[in-house]
């Protein structure tokens, strides 16, 4: 189990707490609107109302005893600055904060955040692969260029193995692992020999993985 701190209760926030918490973490959540706290508090441990930009508040909450502190306060993107250095000014583990524009990103991680979190532009990544190729069943990005995506085996593969297909060279993709109802085999030798039903989760640049997809369908 691991802890977090959730600084603001923006959209993103909210969903990811939950989340984390779903998860089996330990989430503390911090705003400074006291009714959404009140409003939450039933549903986490430890929900506080205060004031994430000054600093006093953010020493009570024992910033160091976390693993991953996350500011996430939505629009208000000079508190999100604030927020940030001050945590990393405190010796916080690791920030990850969330931004809202591409200039947002480049100058949180100028002011030293561990990681930015991007969720506008992750999802209309997401959202632009699955529509692009509809047999796409899950998809999430790993970097600028590479995703990993869920896809039904073709039916010309069915009776084939991995070998036999020659798949990383003919298509462009590596094959982490296949599933078949709830049977899941990571890493597939080149030998696995295609099932009726399967669907491999591989990984490839975009336009490879969106490219197999419309032409394997």
């Amino acid at each position: 189990m691991k802890s977090f701190l959730v600084l603001g209760m923006s959209t993103f926030g909210k969903h990811l707490a939950f989340k984390l918490q779903e998860m089996g973490n330990e989430v503390v959540i911090v705003d400074r609107n006291e009714d959404l706290i009140e409003e939450l508090a039933q549903y986490f441990t430890d929900a506080q109302a205060g004031d994430c930009c000054n600093e006093a508040v953010l020493r009570t909450l024992g910033i160091n005893d976390y693993d991953i502190c996350f500011v996430t306060v939505g629009g208000d993107f000079q508190s999100s600055l604030e927020i940030t250095a001050s945590l990393k000014e405190l010796g916080a583990n690791y920030v990850a904060a969330e931004a809202k524009q591409d200039r947002q990103m480049k100058i949180l991680q100028r002011i030293g955040a561990d990681e930015v979190l991007y969720p506008a532009r992750e999802a209309a990544d997401k959202t632009a692969v699955r529509f692009s190729a509809s047999n796409i069943t899950d998809f999430f990005q790993i970097t600028d260029e590479y995703s990993v995506f869920e896809v039904p085996a073709p039916a010309q593969w069915i009776g084939k193995s991995i070998a036999d297909l020659n798949v990383r060279k003919k298509y462009r993709l590596s094959i982490i692992a296949v599933k078949n109802g709830d049977n899941l085999i990571s890493m597939p030798d080149s030998e696995y020999v295609f099932s009726e039903n399967d669907k491999i989760v591989a990984i490839a640049k975009d336009e490879d993985a969106v490219a197999f997809a419309n032409k394997e369908k």
